[in-house]
């Protein structure tokens, strides 16, 4: 006899979250392929969107997405030769670069957002009322504070990276 319970909430948890998942970039691929992005590619022009003067160091920006520092170089590579990110150099760290969101970057973007935001609605935000939303925002930060706490990295500019006053 096995001691192991197949009905587990914890399995029923992470599956539903898997197959919701799954679901939502499945129904998000099409807009995302028409804009030209695939789904990392959005993924960084849209943290750099909302990002502090619409940059992050390459290693913050390797920490929010997830990647290796390797996979975020071949990926702004990539953006950077569409002309939808450039990289600068760090003025106060020579071994430090930025990514930052051009204009064609930008207008990349609002061609696909009003879509993706609809679907996003449509599927997910939309399907909840404000307090369940609420909620569901404040349990998705406490899960991600566990499992990607570099999700936020950059996110705040520091003093040092900050223009100087003119």
């Amino acid at each position: 006899m096995s001691v192991l319970n197949f009905d587990d909430s914890r399995l029923t948890a992470i599956g539903l979250l898997s197959e919701v998942y799954a679901g939502l970039m499945a129904r998000f691929q099409p807009v995302l392929t028409a804009a030209g992005l695939s789904e990392i590619d959005f993924e960084t022009v849209i943290r750099l969107a909302r990002s502090p003067r619409q940059r992050l160091r390459m290693s913050d920006l390797a920490a929010q997405t997830g990647l290796s520092t390797s996979g975020v170089t071949r990926v702004v590579d990539r953006l950077e030769r569409e002309g939808l990110v450039r990289r600068e150099a760090c003025p106060t760290d020579r071994r430090a670069s930025y990514a930052v969101l051009t204009d064609a970057g930008r207008e990349r973007l609002e061609t696909v957002l009003p879509q993706h935001l609809q679907d996003v609605d449509d599927c997910l935000t939309g399907l909840l009322s404000m307090s369940e939303l609420e909620a569901f925002l404040g349990s998705l930060r406490k899960i991600r504070a566990v499992v990607r706490p570099c999700a936020t990295a950059g996110a705040v500019e520091t003093e040092a990276e900050a223009p100087a006053p003119s």
